[in-house]
């Protein structure tokens, strides 16, 4: 048995074993694009194989060294790869900047920071393993361009013809002559390598007489910046200083690049990767420095408590309190795993998990209210009574003591919600109920939701939340 096939038996045990075989007939078969960046959910879609088992799988694979994990921070204008990071600890906090879209960026995790996978360099190579030997449209579709643009060969074949004006290809310390014609359009030059672009300003009457313009490619000096220039013949000399090859085009950008790029598809972000609980339980050491700060403009905090479980261990005793206890959190964390959360850590008999939406996290609350009934139900008794408390909002990811954390007003305010219930009802605050998904859920269920104002220990103003009955 060679050391790949080993690592796929080895995948089999930890993984679904469906997830494995597809990836292993990816990693066989699939062409050298659909190994580099790969999209899992695409490749949910495409297998018909549910996301969290394919993101579990894909998660198994990369620490057994089958994948590359990369963390690209994305443009939100274009979905260009504004940078690429192996390691989440490596990502910078507001100095990106997209020259395609002359804008400056801070990564957020919500839906700027990529999370791809590249098959590893030992299981196969492929072409985007070097970069600078790929063409120069595979370049632009594999490197410059993340896997949440919806590039099909028409879609790709429409950015040659009808986009591009002229495309080539410059090696390190060489110049190059284009003559073009000027649409009365705005127009860039842009090169995807050193990722830099020059603006052309077209407009006014036409001309007949040849317009000069030089860009010189240096890593150190970018060029950026506007240009006016008429409608007709230009010569641009291009001129590559840097030390890599260089890939310049001339676009139109009209109508037809905005449509391209417009065409999006979902991709696994940063938040959801860092809500996942096979993430959290794999790659313990690898999430975030100790200085380091996330800002997630977006987050479901879920809090549960077990009421009286001080007076469970006086009246049943400790071995009996102890068989419970251990029942209602192995039921609880099936149910979060399988929402689609991650548990943050356990504090006593109380549960801190995070999910990436609130109907998530109130699909998992519902469901640990039925399975706490089942267990008392099992038991004769009515022991197990689960406090939930749910709430959404901005959170900061943090590390603390040794361990991926959230700090911020959300937190404080769900663990406080959490306190309100007495008895088996969950209760919600408002940015919860508002989310449309949430209010259908409820609708379906024929739950009626309780409005009240609570005062929340340690929060000045009362607070509008939600008993679920």
């Amino acid at each position: 048995m060679s050391e790949v096939q080993a690592l796929f038996s080895v995948l089999r045990q930890t993984a679904d074993a469906r997830v494995a075989d597809a990836i292993q007939r990816l990693v066989d078969n699939g062409q050298d694009r659909e190994l580099n960046r790969i999209n899992l959910l695409d490749f949910s879609k495409a297998t018909g194989l549910p996301e969290e088992p394919v993101i579990a799988g894909f998660l198994h694979a990369s620490r057994l060294g089958l994948f590359d994990l990369t963390w690209n921070v994305l443009c939100p204008g274009c979905s260009g790869v504004l940078d690429a990071h192996s390691t989440l600890k490596s990502l910078r906090h507001d100095d990106y900047n997209c020259a395609l879209c002359a804008a400056g960026y801070e990564a957020s995790v919500d839906e700027q920071v990529e999370v791809a996978f590249t098959v590893s360099p030992r299981v196969r190579r492929i072409a985007a393993h070097d970069p600078n030997t790929l063409p120069l449209w595979e370049y632009a579709r594999q490197i410059f361009w993340s896997s949440g643009i919806d590039f099909n060969e028409e879609s790709f074949s429409r950015l040659i013809d009808e986009v591009t004006l002229e495309a080539i290809e410059l090696p390190p310390g060489e110049k190059a002559v284009l003559s073009l014609q000027l649409p009365n359009q705005f127009c860039i030059v842009f090169e995807p390598v050193t990722h830099s672009a020059q603006f052309l300003d077209v407009g006014g009457e036409s001309t007949r007489e040849r317009q000069q313009l030089s860009v010189v490619f240096n890593r150190l000096h970018a060029p950026t910046g506007t240009v006016a220039m008429r409608p007709g013949p230009l010569r641009l000399t291009l001129d590559n200083q840097s030390d890599v090859r260089v890939l310049p085009a001339v676009w139109v950008a009209g109508d037809a690049l905005h449509e391209l790029l417009g065409k999006r598809k979902p991709i696994l972000t940063a938040k959801r990767i860092l809500t996942n609980q096979t993430f959290r339980d794999v790659y313990k050491a690898d999430n975030l420095n100790i200085d380091q700060r996330l800002k997630i403009t977006s987050l479901t905090f879920l809090f549960t408590d077990l009421k009286g479980s001080t007076a469970l261990y006086e009246r049943v005793g400790d071995l009996a309190a102890f068989d419970l206890v251990r029942a209602h959190f192995h039921a609880l964390l099936d149910i979060i795993a399988s929402e689609g959360g991650a548990v943050v850590k356990t504090i006593g008999d109380a549960v801190m998990a995070t999910f990436v939406s609130p109907e998530q996290g109130l699909a998992a609350a519902l469901r640990m209210r039925e399975a706490m009934d089942a267990l008392n139900e099992q038991r004769g008794t009515r022991d197990l009574v689960l406090k939930i408390g749910i709430h959404e909002g901005p959170c900061l990811a943090v590390m603390l003591n040794e361990r991926q954390d959230y700090f911020g007003q959300t937190v404080n305010i769900a663990a406080r919600v959490q306190g309100l219930s007495v008895s088996q009802a969950i209760h919600v605050t408002g940015p919860v109920i508002e989310t449309p998904a949430v209010a259908a859920m409820l609708d379906k269920a024929s739950i009626a939701p309780i409005r009240k104002h609570a005062a929340l220990r340690g929060i000045a103003d009362k607070v509008v939340v939600f008993e679920i009955p």
